[in-house]
């Protein structure tokens, strides 16, 4: 016969009480052994760029300690305390933070802060300090650090900023908060940054200029410069702010040129949208738009309606809704990378979209509404594809009336007319390998990337005639012979 040996209920509670008791006894223990020290979730804090004169979203560290025992943490101390604030489980009085109790596997918050006052130069200047943990007498510490950068800060009344002209320079970034509109010329020079805060836009209704260069290219972007998460900077997020407008009314005389060479528009709701009332096509504006990269839109890239436009060179790349749409006007579209793969194979990171991407294509253009006069557009040697099957739609009434032209082409879409379509390349299930990367690798910081695969199909199908015109691509490779499609040209 088996002996059992019987444990009343009572007794069991009784043990698992007095066991329960001894553990929250040794966590309560503080230990003065000098070798049971902090340990922190991360031991440098690293701020991206910090605008002067404004705070920083807030970063959070865990202290740890990974002991049986508890530790008094004695003293908390800055080694400089001017630029960085922060909180330790609640409290952010320094002088406050002393023998603070962490438990036995336990851990406290810690939240840091940057604010740094206006300095003494426009470049960026790194900012250090450090955070001193004094332990059993050993300190630990954090490292903080941040890039201050001063900015020009420009912000109107009730939402609206009125300029009668406007020049943007490069002596250092702008900050722009609200709706800003120009009466007359932008003008704006080469290495020119400008943040925009969420809801901002500019609308210009004068000439513009924006002369960037390679080395020194004007950038608009969202004013976040921090982590939308751990691993995701925000700059990787579309929608954060309202849009490039250049608006020609047709009261205003003048008839506008917008040169834009070497600018970067990223991660808006609306990359760049021109819009003419004029009815008379004699007189509508025109874009001469070279060399530029238009990136993770919300919405639209590039929006022409009753524009005359020459695009050469140029990434529109990532958007919800059309990369490109037009409507209206001549267009000629040479070397360019148009590349539909937002939402493709996963979220672009959007925050403000509700367009589902596989219900537009990535080029359309609008050759059927009476708003407008014909729309005559051209492709010669570009890329136009994407996560979806179609991505050129050509609407209009019958083929033979289409006066635009697509050639030396590679697409992925479904066969165009012959009858405006000639020498393209269009892509097959096979074409896993046209750029070097399609989408955004979480915790990998491996990004979109559209220069050619080595085994791209894009390699060498472009007409060489045409491309005599562009014997530079985007980054300054000089063509081959043969020439690539699309706007970079393929380099190792």
């Amino acid at each position: 016969m088996r002996n059992y040996h019987h444990i009343s209920p009572w007794k069991g509670l009784l043990l698992f009480a007095i066991a329960t008791m001894l553990f929250a006894c040794q966590q309560d223990r503080i230990s003065s052994d000098p070798s049971l020290q902090l340990s922190f979730s991360h031991d440098t804090v690293l701020f991206d760029t910090v605008f002067t004169a404004m705070g920083t979203s807030t970063h959070r560290v865990m202290v740890y300690n990974p002991h049986k025992n508890a530790i008094n943490i004695e003293q908390v101390s800055m080694q400089n305390g001017t630029y960085f604030h922060i909180n330790l489980d609640g409290e952010n009085d320094m002088e406050q933070l002393r023998d603070v109790i962490v438990r036995g596997e336990d851990s406290l918050f810690l939240f840091v802060r940057a604010f740094i006052d206006p300095l003494d130069e426009n470049s960026p200047v790194l900012i250090e300090d450090k955070i001193a943990f004094k332990v059993n007498d050993q300190t630990q510490q954090i490292t903080l650090q941040a890039y201050g950068q001063n900015i020009e800060k420009i912000q109107g009344k009730n939402g609206l900023k009125i300029f009668p002209e406007l020049t943007l320079t490069s002596t250092k970034p702008y900050v722009i908060y609200d709706t800003v509109a120009i009466a007359g010329n932008l003008t704006i020079e080469a290495g020119t940054t400008i943040y925009m805060h969420e809801g901002a836009g500019i609308y210009a209704y004068g000439n513009v200029l924006a002369q960037g260069t390679k080395e020194q290219p004007i950038i608009f972007r969202g004013d976040r410069t921090d982590k939308l998460f751990d691993s995701v900077p925000y700059r990787m997020a579309s929608g954060q702010w309202n849009g490039i407008y250049l608006i020609h009314d047709k009261q205003i005389e003048q008839q506008p040129q917008y040169q834009m060479e070497y600018v970067d528009i990223l991660s808006g709701s609306i990359g760049l949208y021109t819009y003419s009332e004029e009815t008379d096509t004699t007189y509508y504006p025109k874009l001469i738009l070279k060399n530029s990269r238009i990136h993770n839109h919300s919405i639209y890239g590039l929006i022409l309606q009753n524009v005359n436009a020459d695009v050469s060179n140029c990434e529109i790349s990532n958007c919800a809704s059309y990369c490109v749409y037009l409507a209206g006007g001549k267009h000629d579209f040479v070397h360019n990378t148009i590349a539909a793969y937002y939402g493709y194979p996963y979220t672009n990171l959007n925050i403000h979209s509700n367009i589902i991407p596989e219900d537009v294509a990535a080029v359309y253009v609008n050759n059927l509404s009476k708003n407008y006069a014909k729309t005559i557009s051209s492709f010669s040697n570009c890329i136009i594809t994407g996560g979806r099957k179609n991505n050129v739609v050509v609407a209009t009434p019958l083929a033979n009336e289409y006066q635009g032209q697509f050639v030396g082409n590679y697409l992925r879409a479904d066969s165009l007319s012959e009858l405006f379509a000639h020498n393209n390349v269009y892509a097959t299930e096979e074409d896993t390998a046209v750029f070097r990367n399609i989408y955004y690798q979480y915790k990998k910081y491996h990004y979109y990337d559209f220069r050619l695969d080595s085994l791209s199909p894009a390699r060498g199908i472009a007409d060489s005639i045409i491309a005599l015109k562009f014997l530079i691509d985007r980054v300054g490779n000089t063509r081959k012979p043969h020439p690539d499609a699309g706007c970079y040209e393929f380099s190792l």
